[in-house]
């Protein structure tokens, strides 16, 4: 175990230290309550004699009934301390599950190139869970088991130095056993954490996408990569448990041992009247409360080992450092008029590789300009530098004049809505959905942006129209029905700026008429960037971009692009001939 993981982890038990301390206390009082029953357990023995009729019974009695005694204030003492570690853990996952997922939302967007869902899923619930189960139970066990360790070996001490020296001569290589196989079982548990985070990633991937799998009769081909991917994760967890459960009956063998020698030692010092049989049979049971934690301890490592690997996975993820802030004097924009400036942009998700070009164009305010181009010329990545995904490795982007990174990030999202080509939703009613950013939105407003956005009369003729619920996908609505709503957020949003990254593709073209007619009331009085395929919809745009290996190849109206017979030309040809 890593000391600095435990002072990274301070800052989310140190709230809990009154309750840490209360449970030590009172794991600690059962522990010294739990080492008196050996002892006074010495005293009954010494009280029954060894010669008939030596038996002092009322001795018996009282020394049986104080063990009795110690043991159930144990067992209460220890039960205190278990809920108390219970309400500790639980706090801390809560704190440390919410931490996690605040910096989900908090990481940049190029973080999300790399890292799979599925596998931030499996860090937010299943590490931080296996932590949770390390405070709750583990922590107790292990300082229950080190107290009763140095309480036993203290009264060995006292009961019979020499009788202690045997014993203690098989501890140094139960600690050396236990070190040795623990480097080797700490890197099995991380690996086996990161197997797992790849296993969700890839269930969590074919699980949303099971449409397109029976489409394309893969689901054969699917199972086989799951297999492979299960079978890799099933491995992992194999050698790690096979190296942990191999710890504890090391030790256990050792300890048995060790039991034997005192025991034939014990006898000669008894036979020898260096020991009386009170005190060996309390040195006995001193010896296996000694050999038991010790054996427990080590059992326990594996489960630590789990847990460690688990909060390591946790505290990378909060370790990363989060989307850029704000520039000192970032101003917070109103109202935005929408003109918006490309000047010698140069990007690329790999700088070695850039997407854009000395990209240069101007959007005046309330145009609506279509980009459009070949796939992976560069269109959306026009749209996530506009809202601040990504900054360009050289050249500047200004809105109304002003370089984007001087208005505040969050205020600039605020004035710009998007529609995506998936029509993202989220689980919860139609109205949520269309209400989503726009908190303290009226019935009658998001009724108001629904028929703005054609979609009214269908949501109307649902059994319980705007109040139907809907899963994340959306599922039950078609594509067209989802972008609808889309569009419905952004009019309820009144936005300064509206970007539509393929927000008719795929649509029948009834759908697309809508959209369409949608489209024409959004963009009064708002700037409109439009990103699209499909080159119908931007037929309308008040200036048409053509964009080629990150570079404008052309630009002007759609007749005048059609007249000019270039790269325009050739995709209308292709879409419409």
């Amino acid at each position: 175990m890593k000391r600095h993981l435990f002072r990274r982890m301070g800052r989310f038990l140190r709230p809990q230290a009154s309750s840490l301390a209360g449970a030590a206390a009172l794991a600690a009082l059962s522990g010294l309550l739990a080492l008196l029953v050996p002892l006074v357990a010495g005293w009954a023995v010494e009280a029954i004699g060894t010669g008939p009729g030596a038996a002092d019974l009322t001795a018996v009695l009282r020394y049986c009934a104080a063990g009795l005694g110690a043991a159930v204030l144990s067992a209460v003492c220890s039960y205190g301390a278990s809920a108390a570690l219970v309400r500790v853990g639980q706090t801390v996952s809560y704190t440390l599950r919410k931490a996690a997922f605040q910096q989900i939302t908090q990481l940049p967007v190029r973080y999300f190139d790399t890292h799979p869902a599925g596998d931030l899923i499996s860090r937010v619930c299943y590490d931080v869970d296996t932590v949770n189960a390390a405070l709750s139970t583990d922590l107790l066990q292990i300082g229950t088991s080190l107290l009763t360790v140095i309480g036993s070996f203290v009264m060995l001490l006292m009961l019979s130095p020499l009788l202690s020296g045997v014993f203690f001569l098989t501890v140094p290589l139960s600690v050396l056993l236990t070190r040795l196989q623990m480097k080797h079982i700490h890197p099995l548990f991380r690996r086996r954490s990161q197997e797992l985070g790849a296993l969700n990633s890839f269930a969590e991937e074919r699980v949303s996408c099971q449409r397109a799998i029976r489409v394309y009769g893969v689901e054969a081909a699917d199972l086989r990569q799951f297999a492979e991917k299960n079978d890799a994760a099933s491995e992992t967890y194999y050698k790690a448990d096979c190296a942990s459960t191999a710890l504890g009956p090391s030790v256990n063998f050792i300890n048995n041992l060790s039991l034997a020698a005192v025991s034939v030692f014990g006898a000669l010092l008894y036979l020898g009247g260096g020991l009386s049989l009170g005190a060996l049979s309390s040195f006995v049971l001193y010896s296996r409360k000694f050999s038991g934690p010790i054996r427990e301890t080590a059992e326990l490592l594996s489960d630590l080992q789990a847990s460690v690997a688990a909060a390591e996975r946790v505290l990378d993820l909060l370790d990363q450092p989060a989307e850029d802030g704000d520039l000192p004097g970032a101003r917070e924009p109103g109202k935005l008029s929408g003109a918006i400036s490309f000047r010698h942009v140069d990007f690329g998700y790999d700088p070695a590789h850039p997407v854009l070009r000395d990209f240069s164009a101007d959007i005046p305010s309330g145009s609506m300009v279509a980009v459009v181009g070949p796939t992976g010329a560069g269109k959306t990545t026009l749209v996530s530098l506009l809202l601040r995904f990504y900054t360009p490795q050289s050249g500047t982007i200004t809105i109304d004049g002003l370089p984007i990174q001087q208005y505040t990030r969050d205020g600039l999202r605020r004035r710009l809505a998007i529609v995506l080509q998936d029509g993202w939703l989220c689980g919860g009613t139609i109205a949520e959905n269309i209400a989503y950013g726009v908190p303290g939105a009226t019935r009658a407003q998001i009724e108001a942006a629904a028929k703005a956005a054609c979609i009214h009369s269908f949501l109307s003729s649902l059994p319980d129209g705007y109040d139907t619920a809907l899963t994340d996908s959306g599922a039950g609505l078609s594509k067209g029905q989802r972008q609808l709503l889309a569009l419905a957020r952004c009019f309820l949003s009144n936005a300064d700026i509206v970007i539509l990254d393929e927000a008719t593709s795929d649509v029948d073209p009834e759908t697309e008429e809508q959209i369409s007619a949608a489209l024409e009331r959004l963009r009064r009085g708002r700037t409109c960037f439009l990103i699209a395929h499909r080159l119908a919809t931007v037929r309308t745009a008040d200036r048409i971009l053509v964009l080629q290996d990150g570079r404008i190849a052309e630009q002007g109206t759609h007749q005048q692009l059609l007249d000019a017979g270039g790269i325009y030309r050739v995709l209308y040809d292709a879409q419409f001939s």
